[in-house]
């Protein structure tokens, strides 16, 4: 009886390990098959966000700020942050329920706001104008004089039409 007792026992201690042997199999190749996954995925993102990088460097190719040759012109003004400074100036020139001086064209639907300004660099910016419907693009040259004042002289202009 001891024999038989030890006997069921073996094999029910041998059945058990063969059950937990065979459910960690399975629980580990579940877990690689996410573990591969997730490294894809990962590859994906970094792939992903250095393309986003490389895009952003592009972008900011024309930027005073990225400029150390024109940020040189203003180092004895000591504007913290000169490409701010100048689209602010820019931007003063809209006027509450007036078109901006700056754009050549008269508000159609409303008046002509100058939107968007991108400071290239020491001497030219870009800028976006819309009265809401019709919209274009303004080309400046700009002076920024030894008591902080700029002058802005349009040099180019368009506006898209619909």
């Amino acid at each position: 009886m001891k024999s038989r007792l030890f006997l069921y026992l073996f094999l029910f201690a041998l059945l058990i390990n063969l059950f937990q042997w065979s459910n960690s199999r399975n629980y580990v190749k579940a877990n690689d098959q996410k573990v591969n996954r997730l490294q894809k995925k990962i590859e994906k993102f970094q792939d992903s966000t250095q393309q986003l990088l490389f895009t952003n460097l592009d972008l900011q190719y024309f930027a005073l700020e990225n400029n150390d040759d024109a940020l040189s012109y203003y180092d004895h003004l000591n504007i913290e942050d000169v490409s701010g400074y100048i689209a602010d100036q820019l931007i003063s020139t809209n006027k509450a329920g007036k078109d901006n001086p700056l754009v050549p064209y008269a508000g159609m639907e409303g008046t002509m706001n100058i939107n968007k300004i991108k400071v290239l660099n020491h001497k030219w910016i870009i800028a976006d104008f819309s009265d809401g419907k019709y919209w274009g693009e303004l080309l400046f040259n700009y002076t920024l004089k030894d008591d902080r004042s700029i002058e802005f002289t349009l040099t180019d202009h368009l506006l898209y039409t619909n």
